[in-house]
């Protein structure tokens, strides 16, 4: 990953307290300053935050790295209007850096310098991990401070009362906005593919469907459209011959270049990280990990447009993965309008959750499936209320959706299918081989693309990101136009392969020749495909081959792209394949032992239902998901009967491809990105202890802060020798028995600040982090900081096996922990630390932990 100035950045380097960290200044942007003498006469000027301090937030695209975000220049408090005088007092609710509660008014003042001076606002830099305990025991303050204040007076109870319905109208929002942005983009998108074949004299806004709907007249033929008039028609050519063919053919060409150049050159320009489908980064994010912008306004227009530019241009790839990320960039800028969110990036976590869960349900028309999906792929943190307001959100994101109706019917899903016929006992048996092969091509696919994103990231392709797209544009558009199956819109090609065949049908796929013939005891209703079929069934082999091929090189490309669509299609090819010849099979023979009594009155094996099995496997392998995927695929076609067909072939698919490959296309693409992922689904199996992890190793020197034997000038040095994230506070060097943890950003803004408003704080001034006085005080006033040593940080033993630290880091969602030995400190054990230590323990290399 690089930033928009080019530089490349490391990832995390300073979420290790004792491993680098980034040299920055450092602001909150609600910074309050103690300044007030306690009982023993001591100076006590420490950093504090209103309740719900400012947290990160979606920066704008690169001409703003180094100012405030987008979104937090909108939403957070005018700091600079404040004056810093010794008579002003505000009573807020107080607490240390873990949530402890504190007696007390506080005096609070701003200061205007310090505003101005740094930038970067928020509590966490860049590409650094969140601490969840933190802000998790933080908000449990706030609500604790709130509900306290209830009883004080009728507005401070609405004001609790809106509180506690701030989550759910934040949802509400965020439902809403997805649904009315994934209907631009379905409208959008459906329209400028048509745009590649023809155009509506009538109304040109309109595309193909909605052109040649009043007719009822059908898609699959350009011929059948009166309405409906291609490029050479506008031009005064006939529709067909071989002129009109070449010219509709280089017009094909021209249009994908087009849409495919602009949503390539938005994406480089504008919003670099609007690239990709978003899922790998979005689980990342969930997982408490800092990607500052990703989640940006920016970000949300760029690959909104880029999206549907890049689906019309025709490249091999789907708008469903990409909605998940635009549906989280619309969570994190809703936040913002609520405190109690946008301040607070563990509870912001839980309305990307929720958003997450309403993209899948925009992007398929299925609810339920995207809360699953939230559930099972990408949330890392997911309680009981985040299930119920991720189900609100799905729910309200499909009724909107379903009210802008872009799929140009009555149903609100992508594939609806009316199939009657129930699935006999044997069919079974392809069922679960359709898994099997799902499972194969999935696996084959990840390796296959990871091999070629590789080797993208790593030579001199990388740096030209535009011509590739326009490369791969090329060759998708000549190789596709030819064959009419790879011509035509994913969409249409998947519902063409899950639709069921009825006399009349246009469709090459439905060229049958029926007939009745004795079973002995009745007469049955038999299909014999006729060439049309025959000669479809080559084509889908082709469409196959060549889809397959193309989406190895096409996902990763630098414009916006999903893979559920083009895994769905090459599992409805392989299904629709496999249903013909099971159909064919029991046509041959009607009379063997497993059909007896089946086949009473009909043929009951319909193709169509084999394509949709044979998707669900296929994105199964891809993916790696079961439940949500079974969900979402009965969602997506109303076919509520099948869910135990899907369910085999689903449980097949993942055996196996867990059997060929551990990782889905996701976690893959998280380890290629070197993006520091704690995977809760895989488990640590040696038998190493926290001594063997810590950092420093043993006899190597631990940088500390002494309780009451440092001076400010001590501090200061250690500050500018060492890059920490934060520093260990024990009680003195050569009795080296821990007493807290503090953070370098508090240490950084109390002595800057303490030196600005202050008398009498200079570079000798002993800083304190204990509530006794010394006994003889001769030099200037000390410094006392003890308000913000966490006093309960997190520890372990050096005897503590890793085992059980790395379920601490996965399930506390911890930044840190520190490592003891009969209360003494011994080191620290971050994060990354647990990340590098996995990688040597399946020998591979620990340094693609960074962003290189």
């Amino acid at each position: 990953m690089k930033k928009s100035n080019g530089h490349s950045i490391g990832a995390g380097d300073g979420d290790h307290p004792l491993a680098p960290h980034s040299k920055q200044s450092y602001a909150a942007a609600t910074t309050s300053l103690t300044a007030n003498t306690d009982d023993e006469d001591m100076i006590d000027i420490t950093p504090r935050s209103s309740p719900g301090e400012l947290i990160g937030g979606s920066s704008g695209y690169h001409r703003e790295a180094v100012t405030e975000s987008d979104t937090e220049r909108d939403f957070a408090p005018n700091q600079r209007t404040m004056h810093h005088h010794h008579q002003q007092h505000q009573h807020v609710p107080t607490h240390s850096a873990f949530g402890d509660p504190m007696d007390g008014a506080l005096s609070f003042y701003g200061s205007s310098e310090v505003h101005d001076d740094i930038p970067g606002i928020g509590q966490y830099e860049d590409f650094h991990t969140i601490d969840w305990q933190r802000d998790i025991a933080r908000d449990r303050m706030r609500h604790r401070y709130i509900v306290k204040k209830r009883q004080d007076s009728v507005w401070d109870l609405i004001k609790g009362a809106v509180d506690a319905g701030s989550g759910w109208l934040c949802v509400l929002l965020v439902g809403i906005a997805a649904g009315c942005v994934a209907g631009m983009v379905d409208i959008g998108a459906s329209w400028m593919s048509d745009l590649k074949h023809g155009i509506c004299p009538t109304a040109f806004w309109f595309n193909r469907e909605q052109c040649c709907y009043p007719d009822k007249q059908s898609v699959f033929e350009e011929g059948n459209c009166s309405m409906w008039k291609t490029w050479p028609e506008i031009f005064g050519l006939n529709r067909t011959g071989t002129g009109p063919n070449i010219i509709s053919y280089i017009l094909y060409i021209l249009w994908a270049l087009l849409f495919a150049s602009l949503s390539a050159s938005l994406v480089r320009m504008f919003a670099p990280y609007a690239c990709g489908s978003g899922i790998p980064e979005i689980k990342t994010i969930l997982s408490g990990f800092i990607i500052r912008g990703y989640l940006g306004k920016w970000t949300l227009l760029i690959k909104s447009v880029g999206l549907m530019l890049s689906v019309s241009a025709g490249l091999t790839l789907g708008k469903e993965g990409p909605m998940v990320h635009i549906a989280s960039c619309i969570g994190n800028i809703f936040s913002h309008l609520f405190p109690k969110y946008g301040r607070n990036e563990a509870k912001k976590r839980e309305i990307l959750s929720a958003a997450s869960a309403a993209g899948v349900s925009v992007a398929f028309g299925a609810p339920i499936g995207g809360v699953l999906f939230s559930l099972e792929e990408v949330s890392y943190y997911f309680p009981l209320k985040t299930l119920w307001r991720s189900f609100f959100c799905a729910l309200i994101a499909a009724f909107v959706l379903r009210s802008l109706t872009p799929f140009g019917n009555e149903h609100s899903v992508l594939f609806f299918v009316e199939y009657n016929k129930p699935w006999i006992f044997f069919e079974l048996i392809p069922f679960v081989f359709l898994g099997i092969m799902g499972g194969v091509i999935g696996t084959f696919f990840i390796k296959a693309n990871l091999w070629w994103c590789r080797y993208r990231k790593f030579s001199k392709l990388g740096q030209y990101p535009v011509s590739e797209v326009l490369f791969v544009t090329l060759v998708t558009a000549i190789i596709c136009y030819p064959n009419p199956f790879t011509r035509m819109n994913m969409n249409e090609l998947i519902f063409l392969l899950v639709s069921k065949c009825s006399p009349g049908d246009s469709n090459p796929l439905c060229d049958y020749k029926r007939m009745n013939i004795s079973t002995g005891t009745s007469f049955i209703e038999v299909t014999e495909p006729g060439p049309g079929v025959y000669r479809s069934i080559w084509l889908l082999v082709l469409t196959f081959v060549l889809k397959l091929a193309l989406t190895i090189f096409t996902f990763g490309i630098k414009v916006p792209s999903g893979l559920f669509i083009p895994s769905l299609l090459l599992g409805a090819i392989m299904g629709r394949i496999v249903g013909i010849g099971v159909e064919q099979f029991a046509y041959s023979y009607p009379n063997i032992w497993f059909f007896t009594g089946e086949c009473a009155d009909s043929n009951l094996i319909t193709p169509g239902l084999y394509a949709v099995v044979g998707a669900a496997a296929v994105l199964g392998g891809v993916t790696r998901m079961t439940v949500s995927l079974v969900v979402i695929m009965f969602e997506l076609t109303g076919g509520v009967r099948y869910i135990v067909p899907l369910m085999a072939a689903a449980m097949a698919s993942k055996w196996v491809g867990d059997a060929l490959g551990r990782q889905g296309i996701y976690d893959a693409h998280i380890a290629l990105n070197g993006y520091p992922f704690l995977d809760s689904k895989e488990e640590f199996a040696h038998t190493t202890l926290a001594a063997d992890v810590m950092q420093p190793k043993r006899n190597e020197t631990l940088n500390v802060i002494t309780q009451d034997s440092m001076t400010v000038d001590d501090i200061e040095n250690l500050l500018k020798e060492t890059e920490h994230n934060g520093y260990p506070v024990v009680v003195s060097r050569e009795n080296q028995y821990l007493v807290g943890f503090v953070l370098r950003r508090d240490l950084n803004l109390a002595i800057g600040n303490a030196k600005r408003l202050i008398e009498g704080i200079n570079s000798n001034s002993i800083v304190l982090f204990t509530s006794t006085t010394p006994t003889q005080n001769l030099g200037p006033p000390p410094l006392k900081l003890k308000k913000i040593l966490d006093m309960a940080p997190i520890t372990v033993t050096d005897q503590t096996p890793m085992e059980t630290v790395v379920d601490m880091f996965r399930k506390l969602g911890l930044r840190q922990t520190l490592v003891t030995h009969n209360g003494r400190l011994l080191g620290v054990i971050t994060k990354k630390d647990v990340l590098r230590h996995v990688k040597q323990m399946d020998n591979e290399d620990p340094n693609t932990v960074l962003f290189n």
